[in-house]
């Protein structure tokens, strides 16, 4: 059995440049569109998160205004059917890394404000990527990878290849101004080697183990990618 884990942010909350507070968490599709297709290829998937906190889901993903009528109530759909695991998550500070094919992280504005520093997501993937395990992420995912250091400070995604929610779809989204700091700035200022499409578009990046999707609509995508690659 090839076994999954999607690593959900904890947060309700994004706190901005000024101190305000911008109500966020997993992006909806992010996480659905995911889960939905690894269980799909008969995977066993697990879900973890800070301290096994339920996640929340930002509301804007879920409202039919924003994301439209049939999106809005497959999502609603999917999330009421699997409300049991999404509620109890593991506790990620417990997590065997060892145990685990791939290590996955949706996104939302929720990573940006608790996955990417926090220790136990750092651990999780500096072992994964040691192991060669597949790591995955779409939108603001990636800003986990900015939690792994080595033991000597070192980040170890540095020189490789991956897309996250561009700078330009942060300014589109309406979210930049007042942001403390924008996530692909961020990660290219970090090292990485930093590739993006079409604004809202699909797209993909594949280096080695490690898969990154851009935005709400690559999730599908980068599922895929994940299910071909562990094949």
């Amino acid at each position: 059995m090839t076994n999954i884990l999607i690593v959900l942010s904890a947060a309700d909350r994004w706190t901005r440049a000024d101190g305000s507070i911008y109500e966020t968490g997993v992006w909806a599709e992010e996480f659905v569109a995911i889960d939905e297709k690894l269980i799909e290829a008969g995977f066993q998937v697990d879900l973890a998160s800070p301290g096994g906190a339920a996640p929340t889901m930002d509301k804007k993903s879920l409202d039919p205004n924003v994301v439209g009528e049939e999106l809005a109530g497959r999502m609603h759909s999917y999330l009421a059917r699997n409300a049991k695991r999404v509620e109890k998550p593991l506790v990620l500070g417990d997590i065997d890394v060892s145990r685990y094919d791939a290590i996955v992280v949706p996104g939302g504005h929720g990573p940006v404000e608790d996955l990417y520093k926090d220790p136990d997501m750092g651990r999780v993937l500096v072992q994964a990527d040691r192991e060669k395990k597949l790591i995955a992420a779409v939108c603001h995912g990636p800003a986990a990878l900015l939690a792994a250091r080595d033991e000597n400070g070192r980040w170890p995604f540095a020189g490789r290849r991956m897309t996250s929610l561009t700078d330009e779809e942060e300014i589109e989204f309406g979210t930049a101004e007042n942001a403390p700091w924008l996530l692909a700035d961020t990660l290219r200022k970090s090292g990485a080697v930093f590739e993006q499409g079409p604004n809202w578009g699909v797209h993909v990046v594949a280096d080695g183990n490690l898969l990154t999707g851009q935005n709400p609509a690559s999730s599908a995508a980068l599922a895929e990618a994940v299910i071909a690659a562990l094949r």
